[in-house]
């Protein structure tokens, strides 16, 4: 049995709507606001924001509101993603 490719899209899109669920408010709000961008990412991206979602909420909230720098180029332009949306 094979699974339609909508479906799996779909899944993967609510998977992804319950880990930007944050213990921080404001983290829920901006990852809300992101989240509904995630499908335009490429590979790379989506990879590298489901490493941010790994990370504990107040340093996450650090990085997203500039207290803390990124680790890396690739994180600096997501995170510079995320603000924007």
């Amino acid at each position: 049995m094979t699974i339609a490719p909508a479906l799996v899209d779909s899944a993967s899109m609510e998977r992804m709507r319950w880990r930007c669920r944050r213990g921080l408010l404001e983290l829920d709000i901006v990852l809300g606001c992101f989240i509904e961008h995630y499908a335009n990412l490429s590979a790379q991206q989506k990879m590298e924001f489901e490493n941010l979602l790994d990370m504990p909420d107040t340093k996450l909230w650090d990085m997203i509101s500039g207290k803390q720098p990124a680790e890396h180029a690739e994180q600096s332009v997501l995170l510079a993603m995320i603000n924007a949306a």
